[in-house]
């Protein structure tokens, strides 16, 4: 077999492995991914009127419409630390140790852990949308481009985020450490256009919660799901995107690969 062949296979053996896993021990997802669900009904149900007349929205299916896709990339952040305390577990228990024994592809360990992972966001994006589904989100007027771009922007999100969260996993000396390390993926959309506008946060503090890598992509799936104006935050999303995933992979691929080492 030639060497992208044994890559493959080998990869797709590991993310079977850690799918098996997560079905097996279904409680961490489940954790993380009640968060931002508990957002979700916490500011539609408790703050929805006040923070409707606060974005100047007539009730609270205003408030709803333009919470959800920050409560979207929310999930994300929030799902991914389970990739960063699944990879510090198998990096403190020794499986590594042994698959690093067996003539298996080198990377297939991490890229089964990044697949994996991608996969479980995406479907704790479908049961998060479903919710807001549920309680009344709507966008009726996007067109199939639209969702599909939205599609590929969570998905590349998911990417870039995993990828961090991997190298988080393997910098960290235990599993309760890497969650720790972790927690500022669920922390930055809080200091994002998530809740509130960023036009209504004071001066010193708006370049933060523009800039930071939450607020562009939240922007360009309103513009994409609701209809709102992109301008800037489309390629800026992107170029967040494309930049934590080459950080990411660099990273991770550097503490991997000099594991041995340390031990």
């Amino acid at each position: 077999m030639s060497s992208l062949s044994l890559a493959v296979r080998d990869s797709n053996t590991m993310l079977r492995r850690n799918l098996l896993h997560a079905r097996r021990y279904p409680s961490l997802t489940l954790n993380l991914l009640l968060t931002p669900i508990m957002m979700l009904l916490l500011f539609v149900y408790i703050f929805g009127d006040v923070m409707s007349a606060g974005i100047g929205g007539a009730d609270r299916s205003d408030y709803i419409a333009y919470i959800v896709p920050g409560i979207l990339l929310m999930t994300i952040g929030s799902t991914v630390i389970g990739a960063a305390v699944s990879v510090s577990t198998d990096m403190t228990e020794g499986i590594i140790a042994r698959f690093r024994t067996m003539a298996i592809h080198r990377g297939s360990v991490i890229i089964g852990h990044v697949v994996g992972s991608v996969l479980q966001v995406l479907a704790s994006l479908v049961l998060v949308g479903a919710v807001g589904v549920a309680i009344g989100f709507r966008s009726t007027d996007a067109t199939l481009v639209e969702w599909l771009a939205a599609f590929g922007l969570l998905a590349l999100f998911a990417l870039a985020f995993t990828w961090i969260a991997v190298g988080m996993g393997l910098a960290s000396p235990n599993a309760e450490a890497a969650g720790n390390m972790a927690m500022p993926l669920i922390l930055l959309p809080l200091i994002s256009s998530a809740f509130i506008p960023v036009e209504t946060m004071p001066g010193w503090f708006r370049p933060i919660a523009e800039y930071q890598p939450f607020t562009p992509a939240i922007e360009t799936l309103r513009g994409l799901l609701l209809g709102t104006e992109i301008g800037h935050n489309g390629w800026l999303a992107v170029a967040w995107c494309l930049a934590l995933t080459a950080l990411g992979y660099l990273w991770s691929k550097s503490l991997f690969d000099r594991e041995p080492a340390a031990h």
